[in-house]
């Protein structure tokens, strides 16, 4: 466990549009505001379609990170999620976990990471920029290399 006392910036409140790529526009919100480093406590949205991490099939190995993905159309959902920035690309790298219930299926619900999404009718968010430590998503090769949350440096 490692812990580090965040020293919080501004905060947004922020809305995308009908139609909006869920990652895409928050890639713009990220750059049109100068945020590299953050969090988003919440987030409530519709989605026309939305891709999370699953699996159908019997996982081979439980323990390691599954990557492949569930598609899902006509969702209501809400999550959360951190802002890391990779300065190599120049990039945000957020990490969003997502709830999302299906509304043709009687709101049947699916949990998990959130790979993409197009908007349907709203997002509505808040983005709280973190002004330090630096917070980066490297791959831990030791395990499976995925990336995680580091803070400093």
């Amino acid at each position: 466990m490692r812990s580090y006392e965040l020293t919080t910036g501004r905060t947004f409140g922020v809305t995308f549009d009908h139609g909006d790529d869920f990652f895409p526009t928050l890639a713009d919100f990220c750059r049109q505001n100068g945020v590299r480093h953050g969090y988003i406590p919440m987030f409530i949205a519709g989605f026309a379609e939305a891709e999370i991490v699953g699996a159908c099939e019997k996982l081979e190995n439980p323990e390691a990170p599954v990557w492949s993905k569930v598609h899902l159309t006509g969702v209501e959902a809400m999550g959360c999620g951190t802002l890391a920035y990779d300065a190599e690309t120049d990039t945000v790298l957020p990490h969003i976990h997502t709830s999302l219930g299906e509304k043709a299926r009687s709101a049947t619900g699916h949990t998990s990471h959130l790979l993409s999404a197009q908007v349907q009718f709203l997002v509505e968010m808040l983005v709280v920029e973190v002004t330090s430590p630096v917070m980066t998503r490297p791959n831990n090769p030791d395990l499976y290399d995925v990336p995680l949350l580091t803070f400093g440096t």
